[in-house]
């Protein structure tokens, strides 16, 4: 009995694994036009996938890229110029939408912000060395001279008979 159930689980298994394997290896109508299709693969690849963020919609598999695809061959099917279908991608999603944004004032911030964080980094680096050679750091700046109290405990200490008994 438990053998028929281990193989029943075994098979039930087995179908769920080939039926995901078939749905990942699922592939969109191409355009019948080879030209036409080159076209659209050409303009795809440099659309962003809105899910995966960082793959094309010619590399992802999610189902927005799917249908991201099919919008492009329609568009390119309906005799629309590589500019004219990024262009309706853009307005309904945004810049953000290719994969290499223009350079403009909407996205000055995109492009020229890690330059900024690199260089508000750097004069922060630059700062802190200068401080510490100086030796602002870590409070050694108020550290001033001992009073004559002090020099004389810290001599008692580093001379107390404790210390010459060991010796």
């Amino acid at each position: 009995m438990q053998r028929g159930f281990r193989i029943v689980g075994t098979l039930l298994l087995a179908l769920v694994l080939a039926a995901t394997l078939a749905r990942a290896f699922e592939v969109d109508a191409p355009l019948k036009d080879p030209k036409l299709e080159a076209r659209a693969e050409k303009i795809a690849k440099g659309i962003r996938c809105l899910v995966c963020q960082n793959e094309s919609i010619l590399d992802s598999n999610a189902d927005l890229a799917k249908d991201l695809r099919q919008i492009v061959r329609e568009h390119v099917a309906a005799g629309e110029s590589d500019d004219e279908v990024r262009a309706f991608l853009v307005a309904r999603y945004g810049d953000w939408v290719l994969l290499d944004p223009p350079f403009k004032l909407k996205t000055l911030l995109l492009w020229l912000g890690p330059l900024l964080i690199f260089i508000l980094g750097l004069i922060a680096m630059i700062l802190f060395l200068r401080r510490r050679a100086k030796g602002v750091v870590a409070g050694e700046a108020n550290a001033a001279a001992l009073s004559t109290e002090e020099e004389a405990e810290l001599a008692r200490l580093l001379h107390s008979p404790d210390e010459e008994d060991r010796a």
